[in-house]
């Protein structure tokens, strides 16, 4: 116990001297929002991938589709890897960072704003943004809750009270680069927790080669697969897994997703320069590999701890999903425990500090102010965010004291919701002159919407493969809308995308000429 309260005490008193280390570089909003567009390339990579992966994912969806789908599941991370960083930096990263400062855009909804020239489009997606960011902040606490009833015998609570006040204390008077240069931290500390829990959990099953060996001698679970495959032996440490298209589903949910979570486009609008853009895909896509590749990785040796306690109910025979991992960490010697939840901490802390920031910065610049008749000053804007920072954690703690019982599922919904309303216009505005204020709405109606409804009426019963579904529609639908409806002002247009044609003079060994 002694060893773990250290490890914590060290890791929030670092956490709290960057937060007033950084105080001096948040001095106007647009050092707070986006840390004056100045990030380095490795601040700017680990900044994106401490906010893709917390303890949702390590508590939560590792031990979730570990279970079901065994060592199958280290797709998922491999898709986050190479679809939800790579492809997002390539294809995002750049023409993100010079439209948002053409545009003079902070946040993704004065984006839409300004992009398409509508107020009500950057109102309408400040309100879809703090709605269905809430339960996700929620849903990050509710994961740590387990953790620390397998570690400390304290009143979880207490913890997320603390992890509240702290984080709400850095990112109030550090803002962005204050949250940047602890992600930089915690991510160092989650890539050489993750290599050690891996191996130490390996070794207590005999190593790679047995636990791989006990893992095929486990039969399919009926209930989560198809009848064809019920029974089957071997197919929790086979290629594919046992369901190949519901883990298909939650590839493309988790890995696509990102693309649209306003929270994750925000650190492209920061990045400092052209080597910030190349240094940081590579970066960004390794940390991926490893973290997430890691996480479902070990989460697939989940059956192998079926007989823990309070992991399946004798009676039911249903299984309590967030009691997976914290089981197979249990055994673990004090020190790795102490390591284990300091990880699950930077994990957990680098996304709610990303989430309450992206909240409190879409609340202010894109509902209060521009509903607001008389002028806010730069002041006045920054005390707002601040103060907008501290409801948000409120707000996501109260929930998280007493968190509904569908709050994992919700956690798909609103991917879902963000993502289907989001991803489309945003990835079309980027690089197309066509798409309309119309098609805009048409994706926020489908997202919002039809998220809403499934949660009533459960047409398509996984959340996970709903929210999948809900992006590629709007894929499709945003440009079948933009064809049908007026074409936006093209002189305006033009003048957006001149960022574009720009030109710029560089060295020889950057550009070899003709």
């Amino acid at each position: 116990m002694v060893i773990k309260i250290i490890l914590l005490v060290v890791f929030f008193a670092v956490m709290l001297g960057i937060g007033i280390y950084s105080r001096n570089k948040a001095k106007n909003v647009n050092d707070y929002v986006l840390g004056g567009r100045t990030v380095g390339p490795w601040i700017s990579a680990f900044a994106f991938g401490t906010s893709y992966f917390s303890s949702v994912v390590f508590i939560g969806y590792a031990g979730q589709f570990g279970w079901k789908f065994g060592l199958a599941s280290t797709w998922i991370g491999l898709g986050n890897a190479f679809i939800g960083s790579l492809l997002a930096w390539l294809i995002l990263g750049r023409r993100t960072r010079l439209m948002s400062q053409q545009l003079d855009a902070k946040t993704m909804p004065e984006y839409f704003g300004k992009r398409f020239d509508s107020k009500a489009l950057r109102v309408a997606g400040s309100v879809i943004a703090f709605v269905f960011l809430v339960p996700y902040t929620a849903g990050v606490y509710n994961g740590l809750s387990r953790l620390f009833g397998m570690a400390f015998d304290i009143d979880y609570r207490i913890c997320v009270i603390i992890m509240a006040a702290l984080t709400a204390a850095y990112v109030v008077i550090g803002g962005y680069m204050a949250t940047a240069l602890n992600d930089f931290i915690q991510g160092i500390i989650m890539l050489i927790g993750i290599c050690l829990v891996i191996g130490a959990v390996l070794a207590g099953k005999g190593g790679f080669t047995e636990a791989v060996k006990q893992l095929s001698l486990v039969p399919t679970d009926p209930t989560v697969t198809t009848e064809a495959l019920a029974d089957g032996q071997g197919l929790f440490a086979s290629f594919f897994g046992p369901d190949p298209l519901s883990l298909l589903g939650v590839v493309i949910l988790t890995s696509l997703g990102t693309w649209g979570l306003p929270q994750m486009v925000h650190k492209f609008y920061a990045i400092k320069d052209e080597k910030a853009v190349k240094t940081g895909t590579v970066v960004s896509t390794f940390f991926a590999i490893v973290i997430a590749g890691g996480c479902y990785f070990l989460g697939g040796f989940g059956r192998l701890f079926g007989d823990a306690p309070g992991i399946v109910d004798a009676e039911t025979g249903k299984v309590a999903y967030d009691s997976i991992v914290p089981a197979m960490l249990s055994s673990l010697p004090d020190i790795l425990i102490g390591v284990v939840v300091v990880l699950v901490f930077s994990a957990s802390m680098s996304t709610l500090s990303s989430l309450v920031l992206t909240s409190s910065s879409t609340l202010t610049l894109d509902l209060i102010k521009p509903l607001k008749k008389k002028k806010m000053t730069d002041k006045t804007q920054l005390r707002l965010m601040q103060i907008f920072v501290v409801c948000f954690i409120a707000i996501s703690v109260v929930l998280a004291f007493n968190p509904p019982t569908f709050i994992a599922q919700l956690m798909g919904y609103s991917w879902g919701a963000l993502a289907g309303a989001f991803l489309a216009p945003f990835l079309y505005g980027l690089y197309s002159k066509k798409i309309t204020k119309a098609a805009v709405w048409a994706s926020y109606i489908l997202g919002v919407c039809f998220t809403i409804f499934n949660m009533i009426v459960p047409v398509i019963k996984s959340p996970i493969n709903a929210g999948a579904v809900t992006m590629i529609a709007g894929l499709i639908i945003v440009p079948i809308v933009s064809a049908i409806t007026p074409k936006p002002d093209q002189e305006k247009v033009k003048e957006i995308f001149t960022c574009y044609d720009k030109t710029v003079v560089v060295k020889e060994t950057e550009n070899l000429g003709e």
